[in-house]
């Protein structure tokens, strides 16, 4: 009797033992649905509000080059290598702390600092006072995704993850709609300064709402989470093996070591990259190249339509033509991406291939119109297809690691991709605007330079193709 009471305690524990090390977080188990939607809600208004911060210098920047007698490159230096620099250096340890410590925690406090900040470059008399605002907002934004996408991860069944994922990330072009069009808006009533100001206090609300709320999961089930992990799997009564789970954190360097011999990951890497180096160079200079081109067009539509200024009218229309869009198309994303991985792993790869490819040739044709109406027409549609890769492929890596390394791989993937493109786009389209400009003039040298920065994107193309033909036909996680 002692025998088949010890042999069923054992069983139990071996239970406990998989379902702790299972792909199902342990808060699968107990988190009902409406904390499910409540906590993707919030994470995806946090990460909007992220955006918004990033976004507003955008459609400010034609204001702030003239008050702040600036140049093109200049204005491509604080939207790039003043906030990426900082991303960078912070991302990868801000992950190594949410691998650790409680996410909650984290998120909130790089959450009021970076919205303070925002607030604080309302008050920047010169350049190099807006250079720094710039660099502490995105040394605290750096933290946002990897403890997000961990959290999320852990919460989600892996059927859904990319769905999850691609929800998330709708706050990507929500806060790209909202920080154009209050931008836009709130300079053409009042100033640039005044919209630094009203952009950065939600966040302040929305830490305090985070910290009060939510409990990060993993921190609720350490206690008991730590007790299984003493355990070693149990084979058979009386027989034992060392704990091999992933419940530990591995070593940076191990993790590091994992993602570097994963030829799929670096050519996601490299895809992304590309398409950032691309898209925030221009992001950064789609309202100068409205105003630049279509000038007397976007006056006329503002008149007409009595929604204020060029600037409102067009952070408005800018916001709907990539936000409304955006937001769709990473939607759609997401919910294909599931669908195609339901048969194979490698299914999720096929919607960034169809999608860049068909999107870019729509960017091209927006810049070289002479038509201000059909150019956001084609942005649009262009928008709605170039967005359609983020949920597939933050689920491929999720994917392609163990939960306790999954804010340290998104990190390393956000800080290559960040680095090149968010470091290096903006300004080197800034600059070679300024080159241009010199000979065609202001309006032609930001048109082409434009274009020419868009091309890189046909390579991203091909590199999506070439991850999906290396991924496994299952994952890791």
């Amino acid at each position: 009797m002692d025998k088949i009471q010890v042999r069923i305690w054992c069983d139990a524990e071996s239970l406990m033992v998989k379902i702790a090390r299972s792909n199902i977080a342990v808060s699968d188990l107990s988190a009902s649905a409406n904390q499910w939607h409540f906590l993707m809600a919030l994470l995806t208004a946090i990460y909007a509000l992220a955006f918004v911060d990033r976004q507003v210098v955008n459609i400010l920047a034609e204001r702030i080059k003239v008050d702040l007698d600036l140049t093109d490159w200049q204005i491509g230096a604080l939207a790039g290598p003043a906030f990426a620099l900082f991303y960078v250096l912070a991302g990868v340890p801000l992950a190594r702390l949410a691998e650790h410590r409680n996410r909650v925690y984290l998120l909130s406090g790089i959450l009021t600092i970076w919205s303070g900040f925002t607030a604080l470059s309302g008050l920047a008399f010169s350049f190099v006072h807006l250079l720094v605002a710039r660099i502490l907002v995105g040394a605290s934004e750096a933290g946002c995704v990897p403890c997000a996408h961990s959290l999320i991860s852990d919460m989600t069944p892996r059927s859904k993850r990319a769905t999850a994922l691609a929800v998330f990330s709708m706050g990507l072009p929500l806060g790209s709609l909202i920080g154009l069009a209050a931008g836009g808006f709130i300079a053409d009533h009042f100033s640039w300064r005044a919209a630094f100001f009203i952009v950065g206090a939600p966040g302040l609300i929305f830490a305090a709402l985070l910290y009060a709320t939510v409990a990060d999961p993993r921190a609720d089930n350490a206690r008991g989470l730590a007790r299984i992990d003493r355990l070693p799997p149990i084979d058979d009564l009386g027989s034992s093996q060392p704990p091999t789970d992933d419940l530990r954190v591995p070593p940076f360097r191990n993790a590091m070591r994992c993602l570097l011999q994963t030829r799929s990951f670096i050519w996601m890497t490299v895809a992304a990259s590309s398409l950032s180096l691309a898209g925030y160079g221009q992001a950064t200079f789609y309202a100068s190249f409205f105003l630049r081109n279509h000038a007397e067009e976007i006056s006329s539509f503002a008149t007409a339509t009595h929604l204020g200024g060029s600037l409102a009218f067009l952070g408005l229309t800018l916001g709907l033509a990539i936000g409304i869009t955006g937001m769709i198309g990473t939607a759609l994303g997401g919910r294909l991406g599931d669908k195609c991985a339901a048969a194979s792993f490698k299914g999720y790869l096929r919607i960034p291939v169809v999608a860049t490819a068909v999107g870019t040739p729509l960017t091209i044709a927006a810049l070289l119109v002479h038509d201000a109406a059909l150019a956001l027409m084609l942005l649009a549609s262009a928008s709605l297809l170039k967005s359609m890769w983020y949920g597939p492929v933050f689920a491929t890596i999720q994917g392609l690691v163990g939960s306790r390394s999954r804010a340290t791989a998104v990190s390393v993937f956000l800080t290559i991709m960040n680095g090149i493109g968010m470091g290096l786009g903006p300004l080197a389209l800034g600059a070679l605007s300024d080159a241009l400009g010199a000979h065609m003039g202001n309006d032609a040298g930001l048109r082409w330079a434009m274009v020419i920065t868009t091309l890189p994107v046909f390579f991203s193309a091909f590199c999506f193709w070439r991850a999906e033909r290396l991924l496994p036909d299952k994952s890791i996680s």
